[in-house]
């Protein structure tokens, strides 16, 4: 799959399809040109035997880069759960390392083990008498040139800059390519560890920021520096950040639903007058999305806004940045509705996924349409919040354009499969359909919340989301998930004159859909629930014979003979 058609619209963190190795596998539909799935798209997308009998705990990473040859060099310290028998079959263990990286060695107890490479996998042969319930821990010691971002953040990798004043300036983005581009580790949105530390050494004077809290700062006789930080929740691997440059800092305390909640602001030092007037923006945003999601879900390790040589990704508790310090989306409005332009689309869709991506985190990346339908439709809420709710539905109405409805939003699932772009702002549009089928505007505020109370800091299935969702709002949403997230079509709502009224029924959507959704003809207007069989509804027809459907509904209206 390729991501230049994205480019104009989908150019966030998240809104990077980001780069594959292999092509996407798609749910199958009538006439669709399904692509096959490698064998590496299955090491990488699947819980194999080299991956099922091990749960990790926490990662230890200690890297150090190079910008002057473009290298790095370190190891990740695994510690890691026995959770099945390491029997047979299981002796072996997955650790993945995208080429051209070298595994150098992997040790435990003070022994190397021996291992085979299969692409971007390592297998290396533990010992035969770990125990369920043990707690493991083992070294992956790497080097090489990683692959580099050519323009990033669509193709991930590690991205090697100058700033404007000629500085070096480094940072990585590889959501779907993957952290094993940069880092070993177990590469799988499904196993995240309970915390990870992460040390980055850097030539002087350059500063790096990662994610979580700055723990030591260790300066070093030949002229570099190791810049220590912790993070204390889970954290998904894509999300595990280099920022390292000329950075200035600042810092506030931000009232939020758990107490004080420190906010640093990480720019390169000659944006801080520009940052510090733009970054404004923040503490609204989060009280935001305090009020709709709930509070912010990681208060012990903060949050932070780093300027990046990137657009910006959604890395936990760093969010990446790269907006230019302007509103919109690089000084335009993705919603063509005006709305997008009255504050910084970076700031709040990287920020929205702290919530929806972070701490719920998708086991596959078929499923990714919980991070990104969910981040697109923050945009929504917090537009609500700035300027109402109208002007709030008008800017997601208008994000209707960018829906291309080419492919089903959900992929193959087991093989690092990504579905279309449409997971944003179809997506989008789908939760803002169901907010009117729940019909009470507290109800739908106390839905989103319990979404991110039941599942804080976990990783789900889709299913889990969709089936809470349904649940919580005493509503049987299967069909309406089962239509905008697995097929390409609209639900149309085909109607014709009937005598004092009209007839109506669903058309182009799976079988048993049945979804609410209200007329409006002239100054009347009617709640009806069509089913695919044509049904009467008494609503008094328009002078000129029109009838339209509330464009709060995202469906098509088509009259037929």
């Amino acid at each position: 799959m390729t991501h230049s058609r994205f480019r104009p619209v989908f150019i966030l963190s998240a809104l990077i399809l980001a780069a594959h190795s292999a092509p996407a596998v798609l749910h199958a539909q009538v006439g669709a040109q399904i692509p096959r799935a490698t064998h590496a798209d299955s090491l990488r997308g699947g819980n194999g035997a080299g991956r099922d009998w091990w749960d990790v705990e926490f990662y230890d990473l200690r890297v150090r880069i190079a910008p002057s040859d473009s290298s790095v060099g370190g190891f990740t310290g695994i510690t890691y759960k026995v959770v099945r028998p390491a029997i047979a079959k299981r002796t072996r263990l997955q650790i993945d390392l995208q080429m051209p990286l070298v595994m150098d060695s992997i040790v435990q107890d003070g022994q190397q083990l021996p291992f085979v490479r299969d692409g971007n996998a390592f297998f290396a042969t533990v010992a035969g008498n770990q125990k369920i319930g043990e707690r493991r821990t083992l070294r992956a010691y790497y080097h090489g040139k990683p692959k580099a971002a050519v323009n990033p953040p669509w193709d991930g990798g590690l991205i090697w800059r100058t700033d404007s004043l000629g500085n070096r300036w480094v940072a990585t983005a590889n959501q779907g390519l993957g952290a094993s581009v940069w880092w070993p580790n177990k590469d799988t949105q499904a196993d995240e560890p309970d915390s990870q530390r992460v040390a980055v050494r850097v030539p002087d004077p350059m500063v790096n920021v990662s994610n979580g809290r700055l723990r030591r700062v260790v300066r070093h006789d030949d002229q570099s520096t190791t810049w220590e930080w912790f993070l204390t929740h889970p954290i998904n691997n894509y999300d595990v950040a280099i920022n390292a440059g000329n950075y200035a800092h600042f810092s506030e305390i931000v009232r939020g639903e758990n107490g004080p909640l420190t906010v640093d602001y990480w720019p390169l030092a000659h944006h801080r007058q520009a940052a510090e007037q733009q970054f404004r923006q923040v503490p609204p945003m989060l009280q935001c999305f305090e009020q709709w999601f709930g509070p912010y879900p990681f208060y012990e390790d903060g949050y932070k806004l780093i300027e990046t040589p990137h657009l910006g990704m959604e890395h936990q508790s760093g969010v990446g940045y790269g907006n230019r310090f302007q509103n919109g989306y690089l000084g335009t409005d993705l919603s063509g509705t005006g709305v997008g332009l009255l504050w910084d689309f970076i700031i709040v869709h990287e920020s929205a996924h702290e919530w929806w991506g972070n701490s719920i985190t998708t086991k596959d990346l078929a499923d990714m349409w919980v991070h990104e339908a969910f981040a697109a439709y923050a945009e929504n809420l917090y537009a609500e919040c700035r300027l109402g709710k109208t002007a709030g539905a008008r800017y997601v109405i208008g994000t209707r354009s960018k829906v291309r409805n080419d492919q089903p939003i959900i992929a193959a699932y087991g093989v690092n499969a990504e579905g279309s772009g449409d997971m944003y702002y179809k997506g989008a549009n789908m939760l803002h359909t169901i907010r009117q089928l729940v019909g009470d505007d507290a109800k739908w505020r106390t839905v989103l919340r319990g979404v991110q109370q039941t599942f804080a800091r976990t990783t789900v299935h889709g299913a889990d989301v969709q089936a809470y969702i349904s649940k919580a709002s005493g509503i049987d949403l299967s069909t309406v998930f089962a239509q905008y997230l697995t097929t390409t079509k609209i639900p149309v709502l085909e109607w014709k004159s009937d005598t004092g009224g009209v007839q109506v029924r669903w058309g182009d959507v799976v079988p048993g859909f049945t979804m609410p959704v209200r007329l409006v003809s002239g100054n009347a207007s009617v709640q009806v629930t069509p089913g695919s069989s044509w049904t009467r509804v008494d609503i008094p027809m328009s002078t000129n014979g029109t009838l339209r459907v509330d464009e709060n509904y995202y469906v098509v209206s088509r009259r037929v003979p």
